[in-house]
């Protein structure tokens, strides 16, 4: 009888330590996958390193793109935003500060509504973004025109600029702030510009994403590129998650 319960026990002991050499030997011959950071092809993998074919950056294993979670409002940090004291006129002629926008998630652009090439353009890549934004997530995002043309931008200006471009809901605010301000915003965002003639500027084409504190978490360069990565971070900063 004794034999027999060591021969069980040790049959037991075997097919225990099997299965965990079985299992470790799964987890340490788990495929890694690569995927394009700027998700060009949607969700598509691949099954070794090399680039997008499609933006030409470098794929990433799947594990590496983490997801940015989101916090709790509280007190803002040295790299907000929310500290600079600029004051702004919006669309509606109503002053603000950006401290005004603290708790929002912030997609911001800086255009001047007289543009007739890449400013049509952004404002496109605008509407595209906030169309791919669940209508319950909505009120939490707000889509943030700036203008680097203060002078011909007037309140007036930019809210026909919105009506033209189909920017009337709450979601939609258009700034226009004193040259100084607006260079100091500019910089904020790595955005040059500069003036080619009476009445256009060269300038630098990004779409930049703010948290709810006001923190640079995200931007997307570029004309008519995916907006993919750019509308994930926003939802998972809202706390959705794009499908």
């Amino acid at each position: 009888m004794m034999g027999k319960i060591l021969k069980f026990g040790l049959l037991l002991f075997l097919a225990i330590h099997w299965g965990a050499c079985n299992n470790k030997k799964k987890e340490d011959t788990a495929e890694v996958r690569y995927e394009c950071p700027m998700h060009c092809e949607g969700d598509k993998t691949y099954d070794g390193p090399g680039s997008c074919p499609v933006c030409k950056m470098d794929l990433v294993p799947l594990e590496q793109l983490q997801p940015v979670e989101p916090r709790d409002l509280g007190e803002i940090s040295d790299l907000s935003i929310f500290n600079l004291p600029s004051r702004w006129m919006t669309q509606d002629n109503r002053e603000i500060e950006l401290k005004d926008l603290q708790g929002d998630v912030l997609v911001m652009v800086m255009i001047y509504t007289s543009c007739k090439a890449a400013c049509p353009r952004l404002a496109a890549d605008m509407r595209e973004i906030e169309k791919q934004i669940p209508q319950d997530k909505k009120q939490g995002v707000k889509l943030v025109l700036v203008s680097i043309d203060p002078q011909t931008d007037t309140p007036e200006r930019l809210r026909a600029f919105a009506k033209e471009n189909e920017m009337e809901s709450d979601q939609w605010l258009l700034l226009r702030g004193s040259e100084a301000d607006t260079r100091e915003f500019a910089a904020v965002l790595a955005v040059n510009y500069k003036r080619i003639s009476p009445l256009d500027f060269s300038h630098s084409n990004i779409i930049s994403v703010f948290d709810q504190h006001g923190e640079l978490v995200h931007q997307q360069e570029g004309l008519g590129v995916s907006s993919d990565l750019t509308v994930d971070t926003i939802l998972q900063l809202v706390g959705g998650h794009s499908s």
